[in-house]
């Protein structure tokens, strides 16, 4: 009897092992939480397609804080939020990391990096994130009620817009690019007294200075305006109001906008967040987003027909080509120009 007690007893061993690590494999510990402050914009395209295949890789659940980019930068900086990652355009992103609101980013953790066009791979710098999406800032004009095609900037300021333009405010992503766009149109090299000058002569032309891109679209669909710089990526929701819209890279050449994703300052999780924006620079994630028509695409591994391509800033030719300007340039300058803006300009 002894026997097959003992013989019972060893083979109960296994499965109570077994059993036991069954358990444990059910209740397993909670997900890691990632916190992620982007926009907003698709959410239900970036729930299931970029958030959830990480999620499920990774053992982590994404939690989203959505604002603008503005809203959400104040938010950091008051210390009070646990945002983990953080998508900025470079404008904002280069204000962050001049205030020390970003962690350096261990590049060698993030395998995709190699795959991005150069002008993507560190836009503010190697110490900090890549550029997971680009756009490019051109004009926008309607054929009808703007008789002769716009081909350059200087365009902007003939008689024919008078009371038809509409420009970016300074303190917008495209602010400071209108002022370069000013001092080019009377010389080669950067000039502050030349660009307000000529922003000065342009204000005639002026119906109104939009602050975001959605007044644009909205002073455009209802007629209120019929040209101004816009930034393509949103050029879509310009031709839905109005099919006779056009989308213009004018002559000189439009200025490189770039989305960002960074790491924040004290995350307690940052090989994870490194992670996802290694995962969001892939291929796969990358060419999820183009072919969704959410953001063009800076990993040049994606390949595109003509047809996926339409409406987004892709390829060698369109993103090499793109003028960009130095951010860190533009921040130290900012106060000061938008105190002359307020003063001279709007």
């Amino acid at each position: 009897m002894k026997k097959i007690s003992v013989i019972v007893s060893l083979l109960l061993i296994p499965l109570l092992v077994f059993s036991g690590c069954s358990s444990s494999s059910k209740s397993g510990k909670e997900p890691t939480q990632l916190v992620v402050s982007t926009w907003g914009f698709d959410q239900d395209f970036f729930n299931k397609e970029i958030y959830a295949p990480f999620e499920k890789a990774n053992h982590v659940k994404i939690v989203v804080e959505s604002g603008n980019n503005a809203d959400r930068l104040n938010k950091i900086r008051q210390g009070n939020s646990k945002v983990d990652i953080m998508y900025l355009s470079d404008y904002f992103a280069q204000q962050a990391i001049d205030e020390g609101l970003f962690e350096k980013i261990d590049s060698g953790k993030l395998t995709h990096l190699k795959e991005l066009y150069p002008i993507a791979q560190a836009p503010l710098g190697k110490a900090y994130g890549p550029a997971y999406t680009i756009s490019r800032l051109g004009i926008v004009y309607n054929t009808k009620s703007v008789k002769t095609p716009m081909t350059s900037w200087n365009d902007l300021w003939k008689p024919e817009l008078k009371g038809k333009l509409t420009l970016p405010n300074i303190t917008s992503t495209s602010g400071p690019m209108l002022l370069d766009i000013a001092s080019s149109h009377s010389g080669t090299t950067f000039n502050e007294d030349r660009a307000f000058n000529n922003l000065k002569a342009l204000n005639k032309n002026v119906v109104k200075y939009y602050n975001q891109t959605s007044e644009f679209v909205n002073m455009f669909a209802q007629g209120e305006a019929a040209a101004g710089p816009m930034m393509e990526m949103y050029f879509g929701d310009i031709k839905k109001a109005e099919p006779a819209a056009k989308f213009v890279v004018p002559s000189e050449g439009a200025y490189a906008i770039q989305n960002t994703i960074n790491v924040v300052k004290g995350s307690k999780h940052k090989a994870l967040a490194e992670k996802f924006i290694n995962w969001v620079i892939s291929k796969e994630a990358q060419e999820k987003s183009a072919k969704a028509k959410i953001d063009s695409p800076t990993n040049k591994t994606v390949k595109l027909t003509s047809k996926q391509a339409a409406g987004l800033t892709y390829g060698s030719g369109a993103i090499t080509s793109l003028k960009k300007m130095d951010m860190e340039f533009v921040n130290k300058n900012l106060k000061s120009w938008t105190d002359r803006w307020n003063q001279e300009i709007h």
